[in-house]
């Protein structure tokens, strides 16, 4: 597998990103020091979607409640192992269908800039999970101490493209324990979920001051985040800030007991959103779609 180094110009930030893999962000460093959660590392990514770094989770965020759903009047079954399609513990389709996927097509390269594209209606195997033909582009850029990662989704056919995607960036601050994390939540409204962690469609009013990580774990999703939509997870030595842009108006936060990374999940959509139709987009035929989310290391 080719991987892809970029390197900011202005600061000893790097970063890697492998397009043979799904185009998943395998590393930020900081003088070298690892700013990425690399659980099972890349191998097992690859052959059995264990996440790690920064994987696209596409075309939906997380989970949906059922292996059937209908959209833009398609109803699609899904099935558990095949076409993409991974179950988690409860037999729910999660994290959509691209995990390691190497149908992606490098078409720039720079030091610090790299832009591939995946043409998913060209792909029956795909199209079979999510009969919506497009074409996905990710542009990711290091440039003073920030990686920005940015997806545009072009329809390519006359049907409009759901939007529920989203990206799961394990950050990590190495060498520090996580007792000694602190965390900046800037969101407002925590969505209500049930035992299977489907939103039921209620909220709840929240305001999180900054909150010490030790004793605490996380597996929560927001909505009506703050401006700027800010998550900081840091230490008295080392900041690590994830910054949602255009695109992203949900997030899901997932931390468990124990674990030395936290996860700041950027989300175009709540979890199942394809199935509920709750806060689900379209970006029609003739236009594009474009989400932004910036990482940056102080």
């Amino acid at each position: 597998m080719h991987i892809v180094t970029l390197r900011d110009p202005a600061s000893s930030v790097a970063a890697e990103f492998v397009p043979d893999a799904g185009m998943i962000g395998t590393s930020l460093t900081d003088s070298g020091t690892q700013l990425l959660g690399q659980r099972r590392g890349l191998d097992a990514y690859v052959t059995a979607g264990k996440t790690m770094g920064i994987p696209i989770l596409y075309p939906w965020a997380n989970r949906l409640g059922a292996d059937t759903y209908t959209a833009e009047e398609s109803t699609v079954t899904l099935i558990p192992g095949e076409n993409g399609v991974r179950p988690d513990p409860n037999g729910l389709p999660i994290h959509g269908v691209l995990a390691a996927y190497a149908g992606w097509r490098v078409t720039a390269e720079s030091v610090n800039e790299l832009t591939a594209e995946l043409d998913f209606g060209a792909q029956p195997s795909l199209l079979a999970s999510f009969p919506y033909p497009h074409v996905l582009a990710l542009t990711v850029r290091l440039l003073e101490r920030t990686l920005t990662v940015r997806t545009t989704v072009t329809p390519s056919g006359d049907t409009a493209v759901p939007l529920c995607f989203g990206f799961h960036p394990y950050l990590t601050l190495a060498g520090a324990a996580r007792e000694r994390w602190e965390v900046e939540l800037p969101v407002r409204e925590q969505l209500v979920l049930d035992e299977c962690m489907i939103p039921t469609g209620a909220r709840e009013p929240v305001d999180y001051a900054p909150v010490a990580l030790d004793g605490r774990s996380w597996d929560d999703a927001f909505a009506g985040l703050a401006s700027p939509p800010r998550f900081v997870a840091s230490t008295d030595r080392r900041t690590v800030a994830l910054e949602l842009g255009e695109g992203y108006e949900y997030s899901q936060v997932f931390s468990p007991p124990d674990a030395e990374f936290i996860c700041f999940e950027p989300m175009t959509a709540p979890t199942n959103a394809l199935s509920s139709g709750d806060g689900l987009r379209m970006v029609a035929p003739g236009e594009s779609y474009r989400a932004a989310f910036s990482v940056t290391a102080s």
